[in-house]
Parts: structure tokens; C-alpha cells; sequence
């Protein structure tokens, strides 16, 4: 976390949601949606690069880092998510956002502007599979319900394909997992999967309006890079490959990602 930032405890019908802000409160607001197993910590090299021009939010989704973590499989829901994330953000009073999601956490921006048009501006997805026929990832670790929490190397055996090879997975990500109960990791892995049975990403916003910028790495292990162009259904969304990076650009480069941000921003603010 910058030093700077606001931490927030919304609490919500569907549970406490944790809430980080930073840079100036009457700046464009840019909210940051991570993506499973993550938190807001996992956009921690990115705010700084953007808080000159932007009010950034972030938000612990259901079942991740600070936010509750409800018993129900059912309360992981994608709808529901982007239900909450719509309400937090009227508790803070903000009325106009540009959403970010990472990997999964697209689902849930995606989610928020079917729900809430009105909140959204314009969406900015990173490396957010398309819909179910692009995942090419090998089937997630087993790991017996009896051994959670796993152990560091299975964590980052788990983690492997989401970067590119020989990444080294933050000491806090490991740390997060291994703190996430099992229901809430295997409830938002099923939300995902049910969300994009539903119907893919890019046929639920060809018809909202919304200026799309699709962000990827050209070396994303868990979905087909190729896949990303689906997103062309969405009358003029842009898609600007990242050469030479993996499933986690926000991680990887982030100045570059912060760079491409800024650029749609600018555009659409």
C-alpha cells in the first residue's frame, strides 16, 4: 500500500467490504477490481503510477483479502459481486467511474456495468478470458479439502501459469492464498466458470455502449492470447497486445499497463 492511502470498512448487506483509496478525491475516479485468489494489494505497483491524474478505488471482493468471506457458495455469484461493488461505491458517494479489472475481476467490472450503467464510463479489461472455449490452462491443482490451507509450493505450482515463466510470486500473494478459506477460494473459481456458461464477456457489452480497451500479454498462459480478439465484437473496442508478458501485466509491467491506462483515460474521461 502507498502511504497515503485511505482504507475504508464498508459494511454492506452482503458483508464488510474493504475499501483503499488514493490521490486527489476530485480527480476522475478509476476503480481497480483484482482477480481470483488476489486482493488490492496485487495493483500495489500501479497506484502510484496513476494517482497524479485519478481518484483510484479499490475494493476487496467478497472472499478475498480484508472483505468478509460469506459461508454461502452462492454469495461469490458475479452478478452479486458487481451488486456490491455498485453499492460501495454509492455509500462513498462517487457517481462515475472508469472500471479496471484484472484476469476475473473483468467479470465483475463487466458485472457492475450490466448492473449499473450508470456508474460506468468505460471499462479497461486485463487479460480477462473472453468466454470458456479460450481457457487453456491445465485443470487448477487438486488439493484435498483436508490439507487446506496448501503449502507454499503448491501455491505457486497453483499460481504458475498466471505470469510468465520464472516469475516469482510475491511473498504476500503466497501468504494471501494460504489465508483464504477453502470455500471462498473454490465458491469464486465456480462463480467464474458459471458466470461465462451464462454467456462470454464480449456479446454481454457489444450491446451497453461503453468505451473497451482490452489490455493482454502476449504470453498469457491461462487463456489463448488469439482468444482476446473476440473483444472485436465490441463495436470499436481497442485490444493492444503487451509483448513478452504474461497473464499479470499489472504485476509484470506496470508502467507500461499504467501507460496504456492513462492513454484510454484520457480519451474517455
Amino acid at each position: 500500500m502507498t502511504p497515503s492511502t485511505e482504507h475504508t470498512i464498508l459494511p454492506l448487506d452482503a458483508g464488510d467490504i474493504h475499501i483503499c483509496q488514493d490521490g486527489p478525491c476530485d480527480a476522475p475516479a478509476l476503480l481497480l477490481i483484482h482477480g481470483s485468489a488476489a486482493s488490492t494489494t496485487s495493483w500495489d505497483l500501479l497506484v502510484p503510477l496513476l494517482t497524479a491524474s485519478h481518484h483510484v478505488i479499490r475494493i476487496d471482493l467478497l472472499g478475498h483479502g480484508r472483505s468478509a468471506k460469506p459461508a454461502d457458495r452462492q454469495g461469490y455469484a458475479v452478478p452479486r459481486q458487481g451488486r456490491t461493488v455498485a453499492a460501495a461505491l454509492d455509500r462513498l458517494g462517487i457517481t462515475r467511474v472508469t472500471a479496471v479489472g484484472h484476469s476475473s475481476g473483468g467479470y465483475t467490472a463487466t458485472a457492475l456495468t450490466e448492473h449499473r450503467p450508470d456508474l460506468v464510463g468505460g471499462l479497461a479489461l486485463v487479460n480477462t478470458g473472453p468466454g470458456l472455449h479460450a481457457y487453456t490452462a491445465p485443470d487448477a491443482l487438486a488439493i484435498d479439502p483436508a490439507q487446506w490451507p496448501p503449502t507454499d509450493a503448491q501455491i505457486r505450482q497453483l499460481a504458475a501459469t498466471g505470469f510468465t515463466e520464472g516469475y516469482e510470486l510475491p511473498r504476500h500473494m503466497v501468504d494471501e492464498v494460504r489465508e483464504t478459506p477453502l470455500h471462498a477460494f473454490a465458491g469464486t473459481l465456480q462463480a467464474s466458470t458459471a458466470y461465462l456458461a451464462e454467456g462470454p464477456v464480449p456479446d454481454r457489452l457489444k450491446h451497453l455502449g461503453k468505451p473497451l480497451h482490452v489490455i493482454y500479454g502476449d504470453l498469457d498462459r491461462r487463456w489463448s492470447p488469439a482468444s482476446f480478439e473476440d473483444y472485436r465484437a465490441v463495436p470499436d473496442a481497442a485490444i493492444t497486445a503487451i509483448p513478452d508478458t504474461g497473464h499479470s501485466p499489472i504485476l509484470e509491467v506496470p508502467d507500461r499497463t499504467a501507460e496504456l491506462l492513462l492513454a484510454f483515460t484520457k480519451l474517455h474521461v
